[in-house]
This record gives structure tokens, sequence and C-alpha cells, in this order.
């Protein structure tokens, strides 16, 4: 055996092992992680204000504490009047619940000629095994549903704790960064860094416009019906929808749905039907072309951008995903050497007046003409 070999397995044994334990702790901490980078772009998101307040000689720690009380007092009254609203709608669905259950009775009996009554159905829903097994099964599952809750309410504070951080101690972090690099480096992180901000920037606002044509589209769609509290419930569905990525769609459209259905089982169908409609109009037509104008990236990037940041990380990775692939492409875009592009019919899809022949062929061609 050659004496470098005992050697060279132990290294290898070695590294094996802390690859292994490298891999251990990145799956452990990978929630952590997703919430630092969460709270990073949400620090980049309101840097712009916090600079603006501090330029103003106002401390940066006192400038982002009044960002984040501005945003959660908005949040919360905006909730409250959202909680109340539903109580009350609540309240009158279950007193009216024997009248929506007698129409749809009537009209299904018109419909399909039966003779179903409602003592029938409430007698057959209440004896059924599979709501036996629901209130089971819910029964049982209370303790991980409150697990749920406090873990979501943990990570939350833990996203807002790291923004805080990050926004508030934005230019301590950006010298020490820059302090472990040479001078040239410390340029491209600058810039990087500026370009981050100003898209992030750009994602926002383009989200709040397409929540203000969400919002408007899906009020005159209510104010039509006669679905109470309209207004309200348009600004839930722009909101809701633009900033929840993934389900947000859902969770806004539920709401109105289910106080339509207060008002005419039929108008709760209508609004399903123009939820739907509607999301497809603004993933295929809206959200492609305000943020090509908004971010500065094309619409089938920006697309593409989605799909990929929702199977890498899901939820978090489709919020992210535009911002993150917008600075990338400005930051690489000043590395990229471009060229004049030739006067050539074929760069607007037409074709070549001399019938495709190469230069060089017509040059010989004219030659042999001559002789």
């Amino acid at each position: 055996m050659p004496r470098w070999l005992p050697r060279a397995m132990v290294v290898a044994l070695a590294l094996f092992a802390c690859f292994q334990l490298a891999s251990w702790a990145f799956l452990q901490l990978i929630g952590l992680l997703i919430n630092i980078l969460i709270a990073f772009f949400l620090a980049l998101a309101i840097e712009p204000a916090v600079a603006r307040m501090s330029a103003h000689g106002m401390r940066r720690g006192l400038a982002t504490g009044l960002v984040f009380l501005g945003v959660t007092v908005v949040g919360a009254g905006f909730f409250t009047l959202l909680g109340s609203m539903l109580a009350d709608q609540i309240v009158t669905m279950v007193e009216n619940f024997p009248s929506y259950v007698d129409s749809v009775i009537r009209w299904t009996n018109r419909t399909f000629h039966t003779s179903l009554n409602r003592v029938e159905v409430q007698e057959s829903v209440l004896h059924s095994d599979w709501l036996q097994k629901y209130v089971k099964n819910s029964a049982s599952g209370v303790l991980g549903v409150s697990a749920t809750v406090l873990g979501g309410l943990f990570q939350l504070l833990t996203v807002l704790l790291f923004s805080f951080y990050f926004a508030a101690d934005g230019p301590r972090l950006r010298r020490a960064l820059c302090s472990v690099l040479p001078p040239h480096r410390q340029a491209e992180v600058l810039r990087a860094w500026e370009l981050a901000v100003a898209k992030t920037g750009g994602y926002i606002y383009s989200r709040a416009l397409m929540a203000l044509v969400s919002g408007v589209a899906h009020y005159v769609l209510l104010e039509i019906l006669g679905v109470p509290y309209a207004p309200a419930l348009a600004i839930w569905v722009g909101t809701v929808s633009q900033f929840i990525p993934t389900i947000g769609t859902y969770l806004a459209g539920a709401l109105p749905i289910l106080l339509a259905f207060t008002v005419n089982p039929w108008y709760a169908v209508w609004v399903l039907g123009f939820v739907v409609v509607y999301q497809q109009f603004e993933n295929y037509v809206l959200q492609p072309r305000i943020t090509a104008r908004t971010v500065d990236i094309h619409p089938a990037v920006a697309f593409g951008s989605v799909v990929a940041g929702t199977a890498l990380l899901g939820a978090v990775g489709a919020l992210i995903a535009i911002p993150a692939t917008a600075t990338l492409q400005a930051f690489l875009g000043a590395y990229v050497k471009r060229y004049e592009v030739l006067d050539d019919p074929r760069v607007q899809g037409g074709r070549r007046s001399d019938g495709g022949r190469s230069p060089a062929l017509l040059r010989l061609f004219r030659k042999l003409r001559g002789r």
C-alpha cells in the first residue's frame, strides 16, 4: 500500500463527513434562510421611504420604525373592518340559511322533477358518515391547527425583525460587506444593491397598479350585482390577490363569493366565473405588460421567472422571482458587449433581395461575368 493512500482515505472521509454535516445543517436552517431572504426584499422595498426620511435628518432606526408602524396601522384597520363586516354577514347567512336551502330544493325539484324537502335533506346530512368523520377529524386536528397558527406568527415576527434590522442598519451592513472586498468589487456590490432597491420598488409599484385595476374591475361587478360592502370587498380582492402569491387569488375570491351567496346563490356563481376569467386575463395579458414597463424585463422572462421561482421556493419564490430576475438582468447587462446591428431586412423578419447568396459568391459571379 502506498504511504499516501491512508492519508488520502482519511481526507476523503473527512470531506464526505463535512459535506453530510453541511447538507444536514442546510436542511435544518432552510426555513430561517427563506425568512431572511423575504426580510431582505422587504427591507429593499421600504428602503426608498426610509432613505428619504433619514435624508431630512431623522435617524434611520426611527424612520424604519415609523414606516413599519404606518404599514401595521393601515393593515390592522383594514382587517378589523373586514372582520366586522364578515362577522355581520356570517350571522345574516346563518339566519337565512333555511331560506337558502328551500330555494335550492325548489330549483332542484323544478329542474330534475324530484320531490325533495328540507327536513329529509337535513336528516340525511346530519346523519351522514362523511359529516361525522369530518367532525371527528376537525376535533382531533385543533391542536395541529393551533400549532400551525403559532408557527406562522413566529415566522412573521422573524421576518419583521430581520427586515427592521436590514432597513435600519442598511449603511452599516453595506459598509461591513464592502470592507472585505477590494475597491473595484465594492463599486460592483454597491451598484447591485442600488439596482435591487430600484427593481424591488418597481415591482411593488407594478403590484399596486395591478391591485388597483383588479379592485376596480371587481367593484364594478359587485356593484352591478348589488353585493353589500362592494368597496371594501374590492380593496380586499385587489390587495390579497396581488401581494399573497399562489393562493392569494383563491383567498381573495372566497370572501366576495360568500357574501354574494347571501344575496342570491346564483350571484356567487357569477362572481366565481368572473374571478376565474379575470385571473386568466391578468396572468397572460395584464401582468406581463405592466411588469415589462415597471421592472423593465420581457413579459416572457417575467412569466418564466415566476414559474422557476415557484418550482424552487414555492410561494416565496413566486413573490421575489421578478425583482430578483430584473436585478440580475440589469447587473449583468453592464458586462455584455453589444455591437451595431447590420442594416439587413432579415432583422425585421424579411428576406434578402440577393436571394440569400453570400457577398463572396456575388463578387465571384460578377468577376466571371466581366470576363
